[in-house]
C-alpha cells in the first residue's frame, strides 16, 4: 500500500517537507495531459527523488482520476505518501453529507488536502457566504476528515491577498483549520501576485502565532514563485508545495526543481531529496508530459553548466567555483564546454586535451567557419571531427567521386526523388542509386547502401532531428543555408552541421559528418 506508518507531520526547524502537486495543479497548464499510467510513472519518479507528499488530485472528479487512485492504492513507495485533494463542504450542507468530503474520507490516501476560501472578495463573488459561515465550513470540513482518521493539510486559498486586505480575518481562517485538527496550514499565493517582502512579512507573523506547522504554495505570475517559496522557508514555513519543472496554470507553479537544491545546498535545510537524481527526474517528467526540456532551466537545463566564453572556460579549468555556483554532479548534471567564435584555447583543451598549438589552430578554424555561418555549439559531432582533423586523427569513411540528386514532379501530382553516389573505400569504387521521399533521404539511403556492410555500426545510426535555417534572408532563395542534424545510435546523440548556398549540399555535408562522428565514437579506445 502507498500508506506509510501514520504519524504527525514533524515540526523540526532544520527539515522542510516536499509536497509535489504536478499531478493536479501542474496538469492545469495549457497542453498538459497524462494518462493514469503515465501519472503513476511520475509518482514513482517523485518517490525516487525523495518527495514526501504527492498530491494525486480529487479521487472521483473524472474517470481518469478514479483509475489513478485505483492504481495508486496497490502501489508501494519508499518515501512518498499520497495526498487526495478536495474542497471544504458546500454551503448549507453538513460535512458528513457532503459528497466530495465523503469521497475523500473513503479513499485509501492517508493525507487529505482541503482548500478553502480566505479572501473576502471570493466570499462575496464566488461562494457567496458570510465570514462566519466560511469559518464553519473550514472547521467542520477539517474536523470531519480528522474523525475519519485522515491527516489533513489545509490550503488557505488566496491567503496573501486576504492578508493584505484583512489580516485579522485571514488569521481566523487559519486558526479554524488548526483548531479543528489540521496538521499543516499552507499559505497559498493563488494568483501569484505577491512579492518576496510581502510573503516574508505574512509568513513570519503566521508562523509566530499559529500552533501548527506552516506550508507555502506559490505561483509564478509575477516571476517570483521560487523566490517567494524560499523566503517563506526563511521566515518559518516547513512544507513547500510546487510542481516539477514549474508546470501549472497561467505562468506556472513554483518550480520544485529550482527550490530543492536551493533549500539543501544553499540554505542548509534537510529535504530528504536525492539531489543526484534531480536532472534525470526533471527530464523524465518532461518526456512523459511531452514537453521539450528548457535548456536554460536552472540546475538541470542543458545550458545550466555550459561554458562558452574563453575566459570563463579558463576559469572553470582552474577552479570550477569561479563560474559555477554549485558542483553540477550534486544535481546529477554535466559540465559542458561550448565552442564558438567566443571560445579560446582553454575551451578546446578542456574538450579534447590537446596541446596549446593544436588548440590555437582549432580556435582559429572555428572562428573562420562560424564567420561563414557554422554554429559548432549545436554541432558537437562536427566539432569533434574538426578537432580530429587538426590533430591528424581524422579517418574519412570514404572518398567522394560525385553525387547527384534528381527530383521529378509529374503532371499527376506525384513527386519522385532519386539519388546516385559514387565513392571510393579502400581502393574500391562503389556506385549506388536509391529512391527516397526527398533528396536528403535518397542520398542517405544510397550512401548507407554503399558502405553499410563495411561499417555495420552505421545501420544503427538514425536521424532524430533535421533543422534548416536561412542565414541571409535578403537574398531569398539564393541565401546561404545552415542545416543542423541530430543523430543517435540508441545510446548516444550528437549534432552535425552543413552550410552552403545549396540546401542539398549543406544537407549532404551535415549527413556525412553525422555518420563519420558516429563511427568516430566506435573507433575511440575503451
Amino acid at each position: 500500500m502507498a500508506r506509510r506508518g501514520a504519524g504527525a507531520i514533524p515540526r523540526v526547524s532544520e527539515r522542510v517537507l516536499l509536497y509535489d502537486t504536478t499531478l493536479r495543479d501542474g496538469m492545469q497548464g495549457e497542453g498538459m495531459s497524462l494518462s493514469a499510467g503515465e501519472k503513476l510513472r511520475v509518482a514513482h519518479a517523485l518517490d525516487g527523488l525523495g518527495v514526501q507528499l504527492i498530491e494525486a488530485g480529487f479521487p472521483a472528479s473524472n474517470p481518469k482520476e478514479e483509475a489513478l487512485f485505483e492504481l495508486l492504492a496497490s502501489e508501494r513507495f519508499e518515501t512518498a505518501e499520497v495526498a487526495a485533494f478536495g474542497m471544504t463542504r458546500r454551503r448549507g450542507t453538513r460535512a458528513e453529507d457532503d459528497p466530495g468530503l465523503r469521497v475523500l474520507a473513503g479513499c485509501f490516501a492517508p493525507v487529505c488536502t482541503l482548500v478553502g476560501k480566505t479572501w473576502a472578495l471570493h466570499l462575496e463573488k464566488v461562494t457567496q457566504v458570510d465570514r462566519d459561515e466560511n469559518l464553519r465550513m473550514i472547521e467542520q470540513s477539517v474536523a470531519f476528515l480528522v474523525r475519519q482518521g485522515k491527516r489533513v493539510v489545509y490550503d488557505a486559498e488566496h491567503f496573501f491577498d486576504a492578508f493584505r486586505d484583512d489580516a485579522g480575518y485571514a488569521l481566523r481562517c487559519l486558526r479554524a483549520a488548526a483548531e479543528a485538527g489540521a496538521e499543516n496550514v499552507t499559505l497559498c499565493d493563488t494568483n501569484g501576485s505577491s512579492l518576496p517582502g510581502q510573503v516574508a512579512k505574512a509568513v513570519e507573523r503566521v508562523a509566530g502565532e499559529l500552533p501548527v506547522p506552516v506550508g507555502i504554495h506559490t505561483h509564478d505570475d509575477a516571476g517570483c514563485g521560487v523566490a517567494n517559496a524560499l523566503v517563506a522557508v526563511e521566515r518559518g514555513a516547513r512544507l513547500v508545495q510546487g510542481t516539477m519543472n514549474g508546470y501549472g496554470e497561467r505562468c506556472g507553479n513554483a518550480n520544485l526543481v529550482s527550490i530543492l537544491p536551493a533549500l539543501q545546498l544553499k540554505m542548509s535545510f534537510e529535504t530528504g531529496a536525492r539531489l543526484d537524481r534531480l536532472t534525470e527526474t526533471a527530464h523524465l517528467v518532461d518526456e512523459l508530459c511531452n514537453v521539450t526540456p528548457n535548456p536554460n532551466q536552472p540546475y538541470v537545463g542543458a545550458n545550466a553548466f555550459a561554458h562558452k566564453g574563453g575566459m570563463h572556460v579558463a576559469g572553470v579549468n582552474r577552479d570550477a567555483r569561479t563560474f559555477e555556483h554549485v558542483d553540477p554532479a550534486l544535481v546529477g548534471a554535466d559540465r559542458r564546454v561550448l565552442m564558438s567564435e567566443l571560445s579560446g584555447k582553454a575551451s578546446v583543451k578542456a574538450r579534447a586535451g590537446v596541446d596549446d598549438e593544436t588548440a590555437a589552430r582549432v580556435v582559429e578554424r572555428v572562428k573562420d567557419l562560424e564567420h561563414r555561418g557554422y554554429h559548432f555549439e549545436a554541432a558537437d559531432g562536427s566539432l569533434d571531427l574538426l578537432i580530429r582533423k587538426e590533430t591528424g586523427e581524422y579517418e574519412p569513411l570514404f572518398r567522394l567521386e560525385s553525387w547527384r540528386a534528381i527530383v521529378e514532379k509529374r503532371a499527376d501530382g506525384r513527386v519522385e526523388t532519386e539519388a546516385t553516389i559514387k565513392i571510393w573505400v579502400d581502393g574500391q569504387r562503389y556506385v549506388r542509386t536509391a529512391e527516397g521521399n526527398g533528396p536528403v533521404n535518397a542520398l542517405d539511403r544510397a550512401l548507407r547502401d554503399a558502405i553499410g556492410e563495411i561499417y555495420p555500426h552505421l545501420r544503427d545510426v538514425r536521424l532524430v532531428n533535421f533543422k534548416v535555417r536561412i542565414l541571409d534572408e535578403s537574398k531569398g532563395t539564393a541565401a546561404v543555408t545552415r542545416v543542423l542534424l541530430d543523430a543517435s545510435d540508441g545510446s548516444d546523440t550528437w549534432g552535425s552541421i552543413g552550410v552552403s548556398e545549396n540546401i542539398i549540399e549543406a544537407s549532404w555535408e551535415a549527413l556525412v559528418d553525422s555518420l563519420e562522428a558516429g563511427m568516430a565514437r566506435v573507433r575511440q579506445p575503451a
